[in-house]
């Protein structure tokens, strides 16, 4: 009875048509279809396509799949992919299956629609069937399957698909390239990427690096060029890419300040961010990320503080991955309480990781665990990443008990299958608690290779439970995994110094340099009026080298009359006592100590970073520093925070 009434309406005039596409393209689909009952335009097939792009909800997609059935507009063929598109987008695939298989004639549309589907959905396997069964394909068929296979991390499938197509005489337009070059990316393959470019340089699609003059190259591609040789370590060429680009946009720019993160060069991606804005372009929550970013590895407090400001003025201070990297920000630089106040700001879960990162790094198990039960209270189910940072809180702060039930939870309440990291946070559990056969038993028969790293840690352990026998071991085996790493050897040469055992300390270094393996340089620094002044061991280039020297001095004479000797260990067995003592006060946290006294007045909390461990020697000489000075030295060195107060350290003395 409907059918023949809708027939009877009438076409309506143009510029109800107009206004009804209009709304659809505003997302005011209720309003345009308020338009189309008042003006009787159920006869035009057209307007359906609109209205099906504009639905967010299967119930009204259902119910105007049942008008354009019964009107007759469902029989169409540029309807009915409209339709498919639609219960695609919504993830229904048992309609849109079914729709597809009665659509009267299939097109290349009609294929692609439903292959993109499924790739959007995360279904490669049935959208690899779907592309193998297709009669006929184009670009836009293999782009989606580029794209889908890059974006799930399958790069190397990615790049076969890309030699399939040029086997098959096709070229991938723009939006196929982009892919192909974060594929290359993903991989670390500038070989493969160069290769790429190339093959693109000769299509005229995109520019060649030896030609200084700029083309109208798509910017999403010329982004997407740069990010390549950026991510593959070649920074100077990806940044050639982006300037050759007609114009700087907030996709080139948010380029280069990731890009210069990724390649170690925090302070240069900081100092673009301030060039931008300095040239007109506005940042948006991906630039406020990664600019964090760079001011938490460079510690700079002051300078993240005004990256902060500046994301509350632009409104998106309360987006979730900005808040995210703030917590991260204020807990690098020192500063728990700020984290917390940015955490404790926001109603929402999302932030729960970042936190129990946050205090495992500070050595605040307890709190970290307290926060993981109020999550799972809370209804959340955790992941294997959830209780990897939180074996990690609980291994940096010697919670044994409680880091083994929470690994039997993960194991056998979850079924939640460890890694070797999950492994290497256990073995540092029991390493703490002098557990040291236990922790070599559990590395060789759980069901995970071991690393470098899980046997790095039960050496570390071995030094500090001062069993050198099991050390001399376990450190053969760290060695044969990774010969070329500097810290197993440094750290096999202290045990060895340890015991007094000089020549096999010379028979280390003898080896690292037949391997020509080389130390890498301790290098600390604080942040001083918006400046990152920088020290390393025995450097006497600093302007005020004279009264940081003096200022040494006068705090090592202080800590040795209350009781400070000097680790002999620490430095070289060819050298005098006095020359060992001088270098080891010449280390690179006590020149940063030194001159933070110097710079700053009492009452300023004093924050350190160092790259490497902080040494023994120098662990304890800033014990002695805090208390005799009555100030709270915070360092951070390579894996943990150390707050120094009264004599005593956060850590327990175990790191």
């Amino acid at each position: 009875m409907a059918r023949p009434a809708l027939k009877k309406l009438g076409t309506g005039p143009p510029d109800a048509r107009e206004e009804i596409v209009r709304l659809c393209s505003r997302g005011r689909l209720k309003e345009a279809l308020h338009h189309r009952f008042h003006e009787g335009l159920w006869s035009e097939p057209n307007l359906f396509s609109h209205l099906f792009r504009a639905c967010r909800a299967l119930p009204l997609l259902r119910q105007l799949h049942a008008f354009a059935a019964t009107s007759g507009a469902a029989a169409d063929r540029f309807t009915a992919n409209h339709l498919l598109l639609a219960y695609a987008d919504l993830g229904d695939f048992l309609t849109a299956r079914n729709l597809f298989e009665r659509i009267p004639k299939w097109n290349v549309m009609s294929w692609n629609i439903l292959i993109g589907g499924y790739i959007k959905n995360g279904d490669l396997e049935t959208a690899r069937k779907l592309f193998d069964e297709m009669p006929a394909r184009n670009v836009a068929t293999w782009n989606a399957m580029v794209a889908g296979l890059t974006n799930s991390g399958l790069n190397e499938e990615s790049l076969g698909f890309f030699l399939a197509m040029q086997r098959e005489g096709m070229q991938p337009d723009e939006f196929g390239l982009g892919s192909l070059f974060r594929c290359c990316a993903g991989l670390r393959d500038v070989v493969s990427g160069r290769q790429v470019h190339a093959y693109f340089v000769r299509s005229g699609l995109v520019f060649n690096l030896a030609v200084p003059s700029q083309l109208d190259t798509d910017m999403c591609v010329g982004s997407s060029l740069a990010h390549m040789y950026m991510r593959c370590g070649f920074l100077e060429e990806g940044e050639t890419v982006l300037r050759m680009l007609p114009s700087l946009n907030i996709v080139s720019c948010n380029t280069i300040i990731a890009g210069r993160m990724q390649n170690g060069d925090s302070e240069g991606a900081f100092e673009f961010f301030r060039m931008m804005r300095g040239v007109g372009v506005e940042a948006n929550a991906v630039t406020f990320v990664s600019t964090i970013s760079s001011c938490s590895d460079l510690a700079a407090l002051a300078q993240g503080q005004q990256v902060h400001a500046q994301a509350i003025k632009a409104g998106v201070d309360k987006v979730v991955p900005v808040m995210s990297s703030l917590v991260h920000l204020y807990s690098r630089c020192g500063c728990l309480s700020d984290s917390e106040r940015v955490f404790f700001g926001y109603s929402g879960t999302d932030l729960v990781l970042c936190m129990i990162s946050a205090y495992g790094f500070h050595g605040h198990g307890q709190k970290a665990v307290d926060l993981f039960k109020q999550m799972m209270a809370g209804g959340a189910e955790p992941n294997e990443i959830n209780f990897l940072t939180l074996l990690y809180a609980c291994s940096h702060s010697g919670l044994k008990d409680e880091g083994m039930d929470f690994f039997e939870l993960m194991t056998k309440t979850y079924g939640l299958q460890p890694s070797v990291k999950h492994y290497t946070c256990i073995v540092d559990l029991l390493g703490r608690s002098g557990l040291l056969n236990e922790a070599e038993a559990l590395i060789l028969s759980m069901p995970v290779r071991p690393d470098g790293v899980i046997w790095k840690t039960l050496l570390s352990a071995c030094k500090i439970q001062k069993n050198f026998d099991m050390a001399e071991r376990i450190a053969e085996r760290v060695i044969e995994l990774d010969p070329h790493d500097s810290a197993s050897y440094v750290l096999l040469s202290n045990i060895r110094a340890t015991s007094s055992r000089w020549e096999d300390v010379s028979t280390v270094r003898e080896t690292m340099r037949k391997h020509n393996v080389k130390k890498e340089p301790g290098v600390s620094w604080v942040e001083f009026k918006g400046q990152v002044p920088q020290f390393c061991a025995g450097d006497k280039s600093h302007s005020r080298q004279r009264e940081i020297d003096e200022c040494l001095e006068e705090m090592m004479a202080k800590i040795r009359q209350c009781g400070y000797a000097p680790d002999m260990s620490m430095v070289l067995h060819d050298m005098e006592d006095e020359e060992k003592e001088v270098s080891l006060a010449h280390h690179s946290e006590k020149l940063a100590i030194a001159f933070v006294f110097l710079s700053l007045p009492e009452g300023v909390p004093i924050r350190i970073m160092k790259n490497l461990r902080v040494c023994d020697d120098c662990h304890i000489a800033i014990k002695f520093i805090s208390k005799v000075t009555g100030r709270e030295i915070v360092v951070r060195d390579v894996s943990r925070f150390h707050h120094f107060k009264d004599g005593k350290c956060s850590c327990g003395d175990y790191w």
